[in-house]
């Protein structure tokens, strides 16, 4: 067995049902896909099944978040390296295989990630990022980062440039993170002490204290439909908010308390001048 492909579900057979065909036809190395379910309607689990035989499917019966269900499906795989895989992929061409030898190439690879591409297959500007701080969350905007892509506070040049060549990257996302088990497991694996956001972000950062680099390969790509849990009805104020605390949750940890207060004064200015803008350019 090459390689271990975690996925965790909540409520998103159909995307499951299509990621796991993806693998299956783009994907010619040995591999063991474990998905985990977050306590998905009994239906969500019926369709996996039935669509998808050859996956390790571990039912659990509370939702665990992100990180704990990430760690759960890794503590029963048993393969050299470990893809943590969304949901709401497909894998784009040989994709995995190019991922998992580039970091076999590489021995002091820490989290490989590859360029995500969005449903109308634009770039996802999400696929790679600088560590976080509140100056580039504040100046978080997508017209900014495609203005100036080499700004030092975002850099995403790399998956703009149509370069394919491999990159150094500082955070990869969540979407799509490619680990040497043992390097997984040095770093002390996903903290659980967020449900979901953020994990990726710690994950990249303690990957890098450890003194492993991580990297972006131009020449993969992997649609990821994007936030298909979180958009379910109900869902979407309450995973903005989740994602709030789980930046200064983030940033008490990795920069202190006082840091985590001032981000969270930052955004809530920034919120009111998007706001009047907003009421402003309404008026117009």
């Amino acid at each position: 067995m090459e390689l271990s492909i975690i996925i965790v579900n909540w409520n998103s057979a159909e995307f499951v049902s299509e990621c796991v065909k993806s693998i299956r036809e783009q994907t010619t190395l040995t591999y063991e896909i474990i998905v985990v379910d977050n306590a998905s309607a009994k239906e969500d689990l019926e369709q996996i099944k039935a669509r998808c035989p050859e996956v390790d499917l571990i039912a659990c019966h509370e939702n665990l978040g992100f990180a704990r269900a990430n760690n759960l499906g890794f503590r029963h795989s048993s393969s050299e390296y470990v893809l943590f895989l969304n949901p709401d992929t497909e894998v784009v061409g040989p994709a995995i295989s190019t991922m998992l030898g580039k970091i076999k190439s590489i021995s002091n690879a820490g989290v490989v990630g590859c360029k995500l591409l969005n449903s109308d297959l634009s770039v996802q500007l999400s696929a790679i990022q600088r560590f976080p701080t509140i100056l580039n969350q504040v100046l978080d905007i997508e017209y900014l980062q495609l203005r100036w892509p080499r700004c030092p506070l975002w850099n995403i040049a790399p998956l703009l440039s149509g370069d394919v060549k491999l990159s150094e990257v500082e955070v990869i996302s969540g979407a799509c993170m490619l680990l040497r088990r043992s390097v997984f497991e040095q770093v002390g694996m996903f903290s659980e002490d967020y449900f979901m956001y953020a994990e990726d972000v710690e994950l990249s950062y303690k990957v890098s204290r450890h003194g492993f680099t991580n990297y972006y390969v131009g020449e993969a790509s992997i649609i990821h439909h994007g936030g298909k849990s979180s958009s379910q009805q109900g869902i979407g104020y309450w995973a903005t908010t989740m994602r709030y605390k789980a930046m200064r949750q983030l940033f008490r940890k990795t920069r202190g308390r006082l840091y985590g207060a001032v981000y969270r004064a930052a955004m809530g200015c920034a919120a009111l001048v998007r706001l009047l803008l907003l009421a402003l350019a309404a008026s117009f």
